[in-house]
């Protein structure tokens, strides 16, 4: 069965970035491939829409196929958790959605590479007591180099 990633502004900017490019290639190869089942957010959505053109394109270039997920109240209850417990700080506002929306949409993997704020032990601890707290399952949280296929290498 095909894993359920989200994946974030990250790591589609990730693309145009010398020091993630490399992986990020290799995912989105991967993803092309049927490896992956891709889902992004309306959250995702808008903050691609603030991003550069090539960055704002890049998943329709790439012929991408992905589902988006709404932002829901749901969603902001639990982000607003996230924060009310400190994880991470007011300015972390939209790292906290976007991990309240893949953990309520049961998604196998949150994809990133904002080390700072999300894959980050001792926050990715954080976001999941939280999650059980509420009631909601642990998330898997990795950067794209964690969930290659280096089988074949």
């Amino acid at each position: 069965m095909k894993q359920r990633i989200y994946i974030d502004t990250s790591v589609v900017g990730g693309y145009f970035d010398d020091e993630f490019k490399e992986a990020t290639v290799k995912l989105f190869d991967e993803i092309k491939n049927d490896d992956f089942s891709v889902y992004i957010s309306t959250v995702t959505v808008d903050e691609l829409d603030k991003a550069p053109l090539k960055v704002k394109q890049l998943l329709d270039v790439l012929q991408i196929d992905y589902q988006t997920i709404s932002l829901t109240d749901e969603a902001i209850y639990l982000a607003n958790q996230y924060q009310i417990e400190n994880v991470v700080g007011k300015t972390s506002y939209d790292d906290c959605l976007h991990i309240a929306i893949a953990t309520i949409a049961r998604l196998d993997v949150l994809v990133s590479w904002n080390f700072k704020h999300i894959v980050n032990l001792r926050r990715i601890k954080g976001y999941n007591g939280i999650n059980l707290k509420n009631g909601y399952p642990t998330i898997e949280i990795r950067s794209p180099k964690d969930i290659l296929n280096y089988e074949n290498e």
